[in-house]
């Protein structure tokens, strides 16, 4: 059976969190203290550690009364569609329950768990007109015998066929009819036999008819109720997680081994045993080889390295690191180390990162409880899974729900890089007031702090592919990119040079924000050019991408190679006077009544216009006079780009696109 929705109600912070719909990985997604965690309530249906009755004390609502709780109160409510096979085997045990393909499972405060089965089946097949006219046919058929059995047992004939149909008389309930039908016809065969007759063929078909109805409405509640049983037995188990218990990297076998001896094993022996599960080893061996055949006692160890190390690496992105188990007397260690780094050192898994170790756990659990153990036909319920990890991380950790598992997954979060931004219908958003509890919407709603993460996420993914691609000219700013992109539209439309249609044009945030973005960028293995203003700051970051070697020379390109100025922006590169009269009709209304000044020995126009509506209290913001130019762009774009600012910017592209070249050539290496 899999999961299709949940309702929670009447628990805690939840008066009625509405129907949950559920796919096979799930997000319930909300701030803290939403109630996201309390939504995970619906694993006491069937609870790994098993089916109790809740406390009505700790868990129905405070804001209530406790006498409004009974152990009748419902607490979960959850449908599940059933597997062909499912069908087939429930259409078997309970024919009129053929066609059933979804269910509905619940459970209440006092223990008790309910299966929605009667309103789904099929009609149970009395029907009172059909019976009574049967009935009404048997009658005058014994009569019709009487003449043909002894004197003496005439009368007593009758009289069981007047019982008959007295007995078995139509109801209206048809349980009620079947508890005496089925005796009544039996009274008529015992009489029948003691007079020596029988009836016709047809006759008596007719009554085995009557008969066999009986005894099925007879047996019908019972059915039920062994179908309702085995609903509750096809349930999967459901696994609650919010901590990993920690894996030793120092492991006692012997003293291991005694405690599993004596029945008392440690929650960190437990993690030991899914351990030596993943890996392939043996305790008892391992054990059994001390100080009498090391060689094959390594031979063990290393096979189940080789085994570790292999999935590690398939599902551990953050970069590549090798295990290593390591036997030593009654011990066996766990080293790992990163096999790509400058010098290879083996540390213990007790000294690894916290996130580390949380990953490790993860994987080594989930490994050993859904191949062949208690988890393989569970349902996965993880509360803040991944808080330990890096943002990436957390982004493979959610790629492997998807590939790794084949449970059905329900995770609560309120991490940005645990959203899939790639199934949003997967995503269900936890919100909380005064007056309705913890609520949950299908589709993404609520709050700005409850939907930030979405925005975030779906934000990041949008930088990416706008922004991001193979080949990047990272700029300064987004009116670089604005004014860039649009003029070389403008200049390829009118068979000019343009910019390089292979180059994505990348804006950083700022001058300041370059050298993150230029080490993002070439940490993913991407080509990257960078494109600065020529002024002391952007000097500076050009220096600090030099000195990180971050990037060489033949990686950078400077706005002056447009312009032929000493310093230059890349606003220094349309007609001065267009520029005037973009930032002017940009600000006209901070303007009106005002004499704006600027200093003919400031060198960059932008800084010019900077300093000159500084003194007049007036904030200036590039952005505006820009978007003035991106729409006269698209209807007048000659008013923007006269021949001297084409052949400027057309400078400026071949400058990038040479440089692009070189890149190209030597297989993208513009960073050491």
């Amino acid at each position: 059976m899999e999961l299709v929705s949940f309702r929670v109600t009447n628990f805690r912070s939840i008066s009625d969190s509405g129907d949950v719909k559920v796919s096979r990985i799930t997000a319930l997604l909300g701030r803290n203290e939403s109630g996201k965690s309390t939504l995970l309530l619906v694993r006491s249906l069937n609870p790994a550690e098993g089916f109790t009755a809740l406390n009505k004390i700790k868990d129905f609502p405070r804001s209530r009364r406790l006498e409004e709780c009974t152990d009748d109160t419902r607490v979960v409510d959850t449908s599940w569609v059933l597997s062909k096979a499912e069908q087939a085997e429930l259409a078997t045990m309970l024919p009129r329950a053929s066609g059933i393909t979804e269910i509905s499972i619940g459970r209440n405060y006092g223990g008790k768990r309910w299966v929605n089965l009667a309103s789904r089946l099929q009609p149970l097949g009395y029907d009172k007109a059909a019976v009574s006219s049967k009935i009404r046919k048997i009658g005058p058929a014994v009569l019709a015998v009487v003449e043909n059995v002894a004197d003496d047992r005439k009368e007593d004939l009758k009289t069981a066929a007047d019982a008959f149909e007295t007995s078995a008389a139509a109801l209206d309930d048809g349980l009620a009819w079947a508890k005496v039908a089925s005796p009544a016809v039996k009274a008529l065969r015992i009489a029948l036999a003691a007079a020596g007759t029988e009836l016709s063929d047809k006759q008596d078909a007719l009554l085995d008819e009557i008969d066999d109805l009986a005894i099925a409405v007879g047996q019908d509640e019972q059915k039920q109720q062994q179908v309702r049983d085995w609903f509750v037995g096809k349930l999967p188990v459901f696994m609650f997680l919010d901590e990993y218990p920690s894996m030793s990297g120092h492991q006692n076998v012997a003293e291991y081994l005694q405690r599993k001896e004596a029945g008392g094993l440690t929650p960190a022996d437990e993690q030991f045993e899914k351990l030596c599960k993943v890996a392939g080893l043996n305790a008892t061996t391992l054990q059994s080889l001390s100080g009498t055949d090391a060689e094959t006692r390594n031979q063990l160890a290393n096979r189940a390295s080789a085994v570790v190390t292999g999935e590690i690496k398939r599902l551990w992105k953050d970069r590549p690191l090798k295990v290593r188990f390591s036997p030593d007397a009654q011990f066996l260690d766990t080293f790992v180390s990163d096999p790509n780094a400058v010098y290879d050192v083996e540390v213990n898994l007790d000294e690894r990162s916290r996130g580390f170790k949380w990953f490790f756990a993860f994987y080594i659990t989930f490994a050993a409880d859904t191949n062949g153990g208690k988890a393989e036909n569970a349902i996965l319920l993880l509360d803040e899974p991944g808080l330990y990890l890096h943002a990436k991380s957390q982004a493979d950790l959610l790629t492997l729900f998807k590939s790794g598992f084949k449970n059905q997954i329900l995770y609560s979060t309120h991490s940005p890089f645990m959203v899939p931004t790639d199934s949003l219908d997967a995503i269900r958003t936890v919100s909380i007031d005064e007056e309705h509890g913890t609520t949950v919407s299908n589709d993404p709603a609520g709050d700005s702090r409850t939907l930030f993460p979405i925005q975030a996420a779906l934000g990041y993914d949008l930088a990416q592919s706008l922004f991001v691609g193979p080949n990047n000219l990272v700029v300064e700013g987004v009116t670089d990119f604005w004014m860039l992109s649009s003029i070389s539209a403008y200049l390829r439309d009118n068979g000019k040079t343009s910019l390089n249609p292979e180059l994505t044009i990348t804006p950083a945030g700022g001058a300041q924000k370059v050298s993150y973005m230029v080490a993002l960028l070439t940490s993913e293995n991407l080509k990257v050019l960078v494109l600065l203003d020529e002024e002391p700051q952007a000097r500076n970051t050009s220096l600090e991408l030099l000195k990180t070697r971050l990037m060489k020379e033949d990686g950078l390109v400077f706005a002056s190679e447009g312009s032929g100025t000493a310093e230059a922006d890349i606003e220094d590169l349309l007609d001065p006077a267009t520029y005037e009269r973009l930032v002017r009709d940009a600000y006209v209304k901070e303007l009106k009544g005002k004499t704006l000044t600027l200093n003919p020995n400031i060198p960059r126009i932008a800084k010019r216009f900077e300093d000159g509506l500084k003194a007049l209290n007036i904030e200036f913001f590039k952005t505006r006079p820009t978007r003035l130019l991106l729409s006269e762009m698209a209807t007048n774009p000659t008013g923007i780009v006269d021949a001297a600012t084409a052949d400027r910017f057309v400078k400026l592209f071949k400058a990038i696109n040479a440089k692009f070249q070189k890149l190209v050539a030597k297989g993208g290496k513009a960073f050491n």
